[in-house]
């Protein structure tokens, strides 16, 4: 049995043998050169003390007072350097070694070059609370069985058809188990998040009051501005983007065509968006064929429009990548690639909200039809996906909780 108590302001490790057991063997070792306990401390007979060899105990000195701290010597512990642990540190046997005697500090300095320090104001040290996490972040007997059985199992179930799943019982025992997160830092920044999120749903409320105010034009660098904020992922509107279509005339070299606004994503991939402003009654007709509401001229223009735009990219392919970068390499960063790589589409027009539930479900198959290429949103759904943004990132800053 070992103990680490504080004696004389110094740090000494104390060994009592079990009742099946002496301190022969201590000795022994000792007279050899160096007595080692728990794969961890070694001590040499310089270290040790008098006062325990008279009882059937030994002691060793495993620290002195250094300042503020105690100080290990580095062979000790087989360390590249000096162990210095805060005075004010609960210095326990847990504090050196972790379950199945797994010497923590070694494990340590084998991921650093420079001296371990441990509490107290010295530069470079580890602080208490962090320390006593890292105690707690060491794995439990129970966990190196688990991982133990997992790793068995996943050898051995290709073969063995009756084993159990370990794997299983893995996930099921961290799922349980009460694990300490450290506080995102995140959260610093989610109010920022909701203002930016506020200012586009009012800038979009207020524009849809008065969308006659707007030219076509101005009216869709508006909105496309608004989709990078909206869809992080995009980085670039291409402004009437020249692509090339070598079917209208085969006799030709390819003709020129011209894409309104183009989304550029932080990968390079390009994506096409197709922006209307929000004119009454331009998505479905107002009567029924054969007993279904069908897409007005409007609508089903702008989807023609785009499976065009979207064709021709594909056709383009590797040569118009190219001739994009060239065209472009000003509006990009230095050795940018444009990549067309099945290029989709986002398609903005009219509005929902006088919409019945019969118009509804017919617009959701109309939506979901092309869905695979490309959505198509009304500026309602704008609207409505930012109110659900602004909810959520609330929800997440006030944990859990809206105001």
């Amino acid at each position: 049995m070992i103990k680490i108590r504080r004696v004389d302001d110094r740090l000494v490790l104390e060994y009592a043998p079990d009742r099946f057991s002496d301190c022969t063997w201590v000795d022994a070792k000792v007279k050899e050169g160096c007595v080692t306990f728990r794969r961890t401390f070694s001590f040499s007979a310089a270290q040790q003390l008098v006062d325990g060899i008279d009882q059937d105990e030994r002691h060793f000195v495993l620290g002195v007072s250094d300042g503020d701290y105690f100080r290990i010597d580095r062979e000790t512990l087989d360390l590249k350097h000096d162990l210095r642990l805060a005075k004010d540190l609960s210095i326990t046997l847990k504090t050196f070694i972790a379950n199945r005697d797994i010497p923590i500090f070694q494990r340590i300095d084998q991921l650093v070059d420079e001296p371990i320090i441990v509490g107290g104001e010295a530069e470079g040290s580890i602080p208490l609370p962090d320390f006593y996490e890292l105690l707690r972040s060491f794995p439990t007997t129970t966990e190196l069985d688990h991982y133990a059985r997992s790793r068995i199992s996943r050898v051995l179930k290709d073969y063995l058809g009756s084993m159990s799943d370990a794997q299983m019982a893995l996930e099921s025992y961290f799922a349980k188990k009460d694990t300490r997160k450290p506080p995102s830092r995140i959260k610093a920044i989610e109010p920022y998040e909701i203002a930016k999120f506020e200012f586009v749903l009012a800038e979009l409320k207020r524009m849809l009051d008065g969308p006659d105010a707007y030219t076509e034009q101005n009216w869709q660098k508006l909105i496309a501005d608004f989709l990078l904020l909206i869809f992080p992922k995009y980085i670039a509107v291409l402004e009437n983007l020249r692509i090339k279509d070598f079917y209208s005339h085969p006799a030709k070299s390819g003709t020129n065509r011209f894409i309104d606004l183009a989304l550029l994503d932080s990968n390079g991939s390009l994506d096409v968006v197709e922006i209307k402003k929000p004119f009454a009654n331009c998505l479905l007709s107002t009567h029924k064929y054969r007993d279904n509401f069908t897409p007005k001229k409007e609508l089903s223009g702008a989807v023609m429009q785009v499976e065009k735009y979207i064709f021709h990219l594909n056709k383009w392919g590797i040569a118009g990548e190219r001739e994009i970068s060239s065209d472009r390499k000003s509006e990009l960063p230095a050795g940018f690639q444009v990549k067309i790589t099945n290029p989709s589409a986002m398609i903005i027009l009219g509005r929902d909200s006088e919409f019945n539930a019969e118009q509804k479900f017919d617009f959701e198959i109309i939506r979901r039809k092309y869905g695979n290429v490309m959505d198509i949103m009304t500026y309602d759904d704008l609207l409505r996906r930012l109110e659900n943004i602004i909810y959520m990132i609330s929800r997440r800053a006030t944990g859990g909780s809206t105001v």
